[in-house]
């Protein structure tokens, strides 16, 4: 273009905006920014794209839904309930269900994209914690995804007692028995919580505001904190050559790392609805509207809160009166220890910090054989979970497998204290043999299974010499003083 050519109108808007808002250098600046290459960075685009699917399916359902406890006699499509008494949020669910078109569709692909949603946040914050990506300067944002999975877990409890059927009014009725275990204030927090006697008559409007309003909004500023604060220090990446502390080896996110990202979102949309199309998940219209002198058999929550239940299923029903106040302990115990668990994932970075004295930053992760102790401590804690979450289908457990349910109950009682000790001392053995594997093949190579005879008559494998990629990747690292120790002696 000349110097006395007139500039086009979309070219003066572009200068006006740059002017303004310094677009061309923001764009030029974080569009080429680079991303690792690396299967696991993966899990944390599901969770991203399972919240969007969420606010999306969640928008729809609040056309429909009536967050209401009123009574009303149904008539509609499902014809087993016609003229019976229920509340209106279950009658506007099964007429959701039944006579919207495509609403039991988005009612399940939500509930799905819950259910993966946290599971993807579990493993995405699992695979930064055996990694070590929560090291300086990343601990804040490590506590935003711990914040991020903690409100999951209510959101979704919260989400799940919205419809008032038997089951959902079933695990509200554990909720009113773990408030009214805490000691003076446990009574008032219940006629807080349900405005009135257990099951009240506001808790599902109470509810219905916490799941659509005040938690989603809560955790779309964290996800947006997230977000800025991993574009702020850079994507942590694994050892290997070229990749220093000081750089970031990967795709630009201008078009390449746009292109693949898009096309994985489509690809969750796209899953979540195939199972949402052919598997259903929680028909409220077999449980039936929830009454208080009712209890669905075999109740359970979502997998999420399983661990929750476990821990009260397993618990002795102790109680101690004290100043004449009862001590609820088999219920009390339990709400104490379900958020200690999760703090102590929470506050790890920290104690590490700590107790190791290590304040330098780190935007290399650790291959989690290298970390012994940590990757211990991470098992052990998937361990223990498992473990409750087996106690909190106790009578499923036993029916399944014709036991009797004290068997059951008292092997998980057993399995809390003993299962993660001995899954920290396998898993750390586990990794300081790996670690003396990796010496072997660093010093002698890599077994070809090839046979040669020596001159003196004797017999030698031929290893072949690892690259000098693979030899930068095994050394990359900080060797435990185990092993240290066990080669000079």
């Amino acid at each position: 273009m000349s110097a006395t050519e007139t500039p086009g109108k979309g070219e003066r808007v572009a200068d006006w905006l740059d002017g303004r808002l310094g677009i061309h250098s923001l764009g030029r600046k974080y569009l080429r920014k680079v991303f690792p290459d690396h299967w696991s960075f993966l899990l944390g685009e599901i969770c991203l794209y399972c919240f969007v699917v969420l606010v999306l399916t969640g928008i729809f359902l609040t056309f429909f839904f009536h967050p209401s406890m009123n009574e009303v006699t149904y008539h509609g499509g499902y014809l087993p309930l016609n003229g019976v008494r229920m509340s209106e949020a279950y009658a506007s669910t099964v007429r959701l269900s039944f006579d919207v078109r495509g609403g039991l569709l988005i009612r399940q692909l939500h509930h799905w994209a819950a259910l993966v949603f946290v599971a993807g946040m579990l493993t995405h914050m699992m695979r930064h914690f055996f990694t070590g990506s929560f090291r300086k300067p990343r601990e804040l944002n490590w506590l935003f995804g711990w914040a991020l999975l903690f409100l999951g877990l209510f959101e979704g409890l919260f989400g799940y007692s919205l419809p008032d059927d038997l089951l959902s009014g079933t695990g509200l009725r554990f909720v009113n028995g773990a408030l009214l275990s805490v000691p003076i204030v446990g009574t008032y927090l219940s006629m807080f919580l349900f405005g009135g006697e257990f099951p009240g008559h506001d808790i599902v409007a109470r509810f219905y505001s916490l799941h659509i309003l005040i938690i989603p909004g809560i955790m779309a500023a964290l996800v947006v904190a997230h977000l800025i604060l991993v574009v702020y220090h850079k994507h942590t990446q694994f050892a290997g050559p070229g990749r220093t502390e000081r750089n970031v080896v990967g795709t630009p996110f201008m078009p390449v790392y746009l292109a693949k990202a898009g096309g994985f979102f489509f690809l969750v949309f796209g899953a979540l609805t195939l199972v949402a199309a052919v598997a259903t998940i929680n028909p409220v219209w077999v449980y039936g509207p929830f009454r208080p002198d009712q209890v669905s058999t075999g109740a359970q929550p979502d997998w999420y809160l399983g661990f929750a239940e476990g821990l009260v299923r397993v618990m002795p029903g102790w109680e101690v009166t004290l100043w004449g106040h009862t001590l609820v302990l088999g219920v009390l115990i339990p709400v104490v220890v379900f958020p200690l668990l999760l703090v102590f994932i929470g506050v790890y970075p920290f104690l590490e910090a700590r107790v190791t004295g290590d304040r330098r930053e780190h935007h290399l992760l650790d291959r989690p054989r290298n970390r012994p102790v940590r990757t211990g401590i991470g098992a052990a804690w998937i361990s223990l979970y498992l473990v409750l979450l087996a106690g909190g289908g106790n009578d499923i457990v036993a029916t399944r497998l014709h036991l009797s349910i004290n068997t059951v109950t008292w092997t998980v009682r057993v399995a809390v204290f003993v299962l993660p000790a001995i899954v920290f001392v396998v898993t750390r053995r586990v990794c300081l043999g790996l670690q003396l594997r990796d010496r072997e093949l660093v010093l002698h190579g890599r077994e070809t299974g090839v046979i040669k005879r020596m001159p003196n008559g004797g017999y030698v494998e031929v290893h072949q010499p690892l690259t000098q990629a693979e030899l930068h990747t095994l050394t990359a690292h900080q060797r435990p003083r185990e092993l240290v120790e066990h080669e000079r002696q």
